[in-house]
């Protein structure tokens, strides 16, 4: 078995949000690096890189994860999700960041990224959450410039649309 260097370098394969991508890395690269570094898309952000601050994360298919902590080669052959995947498309905001922006729950913006793909993670599993589980989501997260109350509201408005637009689509189809 041969033994790795950390100056070895190989490919790494993976979709990101919907799109097949390849690029190098040293075994040792995190995913938050090899995201802004190699691919060159920057909305995700990285503060503390020890996991607590949560403005790294992303999804990694379909659950929440610290992009500061996780090695580049860890999501070969996964579907990755960053914040410029939550769009519908160009121009057009999602409906949880849409919600963010008429609640003000953004300001300088750095932890937003990885607010919003926590919420969304979490808002596709319990799509009619309590206060407080958002609370609980949040609470993995450092926001120095909100408070977080726009925030919760922004997130259980969000949770309202999405509600009402599948009962709507169930009742169309149905």
């Amino acid at each position: 078995m041969p033994r790795l260097s950390a100056a070895q370098r190989h490919p790494v394969r993976f979709r990101l949000n919907g799109e097949a991508v390849e690029g190098i890395a040293e075994p040792r690269m995190l995913l938050a690096d090899f995201i802004r570094h190699e691919l060159g898309r920057t909305g995700t952000h990285v503060g503390c890189e020890h996991g607590v601050c949560g403005a790294c994360t992303v999804s990694i298919d379909g659950t929440m994860a610290r992009s500061c902590l996780t090695l580049a080669a860890q999501v070969e052959g996964c579907e990755v999700r960053t914040v410029e995947g939550l769009a519908p498309e160009p121009g057009r905001l999602s409906v949880l960041q849409a919600a963010f922006r008429r609640h003000h729950a953004l300001q300088c913006g750095f932890c937003t990224a990885g607010i919003l793909m926590s919420l969304d993670v979490y808002l596709r599993a319990h799509p009619a959450p309590t206060e407080p589980e958002i609370r609980e989501v949040l609470s993995g997260h450092l926001c120095r410039c909100t408070g977080y109350a726009p925030i919760v509201r922004a997130a259980m408005d969000a949770a309202a649309e999405l509600s009402l637009s599948t009962r709507q689509e169930d009742v169309r189809y149905v």
